[in-house]
């Protein structure tokens, strides 16, 4: 093969005929040119496509035989482009271009046509979509009857606090040990209790949850125990399992388990002591074999106090606690939360993803959030919808742009504001427990650590005149 790239090189150097068979049997078209973009190679199918002699085209523009190359440009700019359409000869082709470095100088570049037509790329695609829809049945039918659908993975954020949850949530799911999820409203504890059961050895069985405080008192027995056919007037012909026979070798999560009337805590703590459910009805008790995850956003340990919950029970559910922070003490985690929400309404709807502001997002780190992370994801979707393609603050709910000093002084950078945001965060962590450094870390979801280095960067150590936390 008597062309450029090989003819002025030294015997043992020329390539195997193996070699250029193997690259003139490739079902990709490949060209490659010099450093002035005439070409130095081209396989046999490029060049049958072309009409040409893959011989007599050596040393020759590739401009002159290839229409709309962006080979020249490739060579000018140093940058692959990938996937790019291409005309040539009446067919819109997808080629990929690369540049070739020799000691860091651009010497050449390759280009790939890998798919001939739109119509070859219009078929791997359906095949990659049917193949994706495939994995999604399948995906959709085990977490239907796993009853979970988020995962460890679906926790945004990076801040200390959520870390150091997170790595005690991978120590504690594989073991069978009750969970108490503490935590206000709207901080995402039904997400962490979905990951513990995609986490542990019962990731493969049910996973059945009951909201105590959305089942009537009377039908609240029947919903866990089941009942059996006859047991009361109205109940179903041949019964019907309750929650614990159907989270049998999996998981049951009890949300607001502290909204339990009394009455039910002594047959729930009966059934937790002795892993046998009789069902309203039933003369016989039946095995369950059921990992209990309670969650609740009441203080369980005032309601022993008053006698409205048993600390018996307490106790049992309390193996091993969890709490999660509220969103306003991992304020850094909200502008990653803000894009991902408002990336996953953008994909739902069928937009593009708005972008925001910085003053926007100067406000939403400075608000207090009440509702943790789902009033946050309200308030983004009503700016979705408010809003084009960039939110500014505008667009927010006028609760959050009268919230006080929500808007950050003219020429204030969003780290800035973040810092006075964490500075804040401190000094009132430290004011509600009384000066205490161990409790305010530990109010804050921090290392202690950690809360002595953000004290000192804040001049809050006791080091400086601005120390004070009054």
């Amino acid at each position: 093969m008597g062309n450029v790239l090989f003819s002025s090189a030294p015997a043992q150097a020329l390539p195997s005929p193996l070699l250029l068979h193997g690259l003139d049997a490739m079902g990709e078209w490949l060209v490659v040119v010099d450093g002035e973009a005439r070409i130095v190679y081209i396989n046999a199918p490029y060049a049958d496509f072309l009409e040409v002699d893959p011989l007599a085209v050596v040393g020759r523009p590739v401009a002159e035989i290839i229409e709309n190359t962006r080979m020249p440009e490739v060579l000018a700019s140093g940058k692959a482009e990938l996937a790019q359409l291409q005309m040539v000869r009446g067919h819109h082709m997808i080629a990929h271009r690369y540049p070739i470095r020799v000691d860091g100088k651009v010497v050449g570049a390759v280009g790939t046509v890998i798919y001939h037509d739109t119509w070859e790329w219009r078929q791997m695609n359906a095949q990659v979509k049917a193949l994706e829809a495939e994995v999604d049945y399948y995906r959709q039918a085990l977490d239907a009857r796993a009853g979970t659908r988020w995962q460890l993975a679906d926790v945004v954020g990076e801040s200390e606090a959520i870390l150091i949850l997170n790595d005690k949530v991978r120590k504690i799911a594989p073991g069978d040990a009750s969970v108490l999820i503490r935590g206000e409203s709207g901080t995402g504890k039904e997400l962490y209790a979905h990951a513990l059961h995609r986490l542990s050895e019962r990731a493969r069985g049910p996973f059945i949850k009951l909201n105590c405080a959305a089942i009537p008192e009377h039908l609240l027995e029947a919903e866990l125990f089941g009942y059996e056919e006859g047991a009361f007037t109205g109940a179903r012909k041949g019964g019907k399992p309750g929650k614990f026979q159907l989270a049998h070798g999996g998981t049951l999560f009890l949300d607001e388990i502290g909204d339990m009337p009394l009455a039910m805590q002594v047959k729930l703590l009966r059934v937790l002591q002795d892993r046998e459910v009789e069902a309203v009805g039933a003369t016989r008790l039946v095995p369950v074999d059921v990992r209990v995850i309670a969650a609740t956003h009441r203080p369980l340990e005032s309601l022993v106090e008053r006698g409205e919950f048993r600390e018996d029970l307490f106790y049992r559910i309390n193996v091993v606690p969890l709490t999660i922070p509220p969103l306003r003490e991992r304020r850094e985690d909200i502008p990653g939360l803000a894009r991902h929400l408002l990336a996953r309404l953008a994909e739902k709807r069928g937009r593009r993803c708005p972008g925001l502001s910085e003053a926007a997002l100067a406000c939403l780190c400075r608000y207090h959030w009440p509702g943790n992370v789902r009033e946050l994801e309200n308030v983004l979707e009503a700016a979705f919808y408010l809003g084009g393609n960039r939110l500014d603050v505008d667009d927010l709910p006028e609760a959050l742009r009268c919230e006080p000093a929500v808007t950050p002084a003219l020429g204030v950078s969003l780290k800035a504001t973040l810092a006075r945001a964490e500075r804040d965060a401190l000094k009132h962590a430290l004011a509600e427990s009384g000066g205490n450094r161990t409790r305010a870390a530990r109010r804050l979801g921090i290392a202690k650590s950690s809360f002595y280095e953000k004290l000192a960067r804040h001049g809050l150590d006791g080091t400086s005149p601005t120390a004070s936390v009054r």
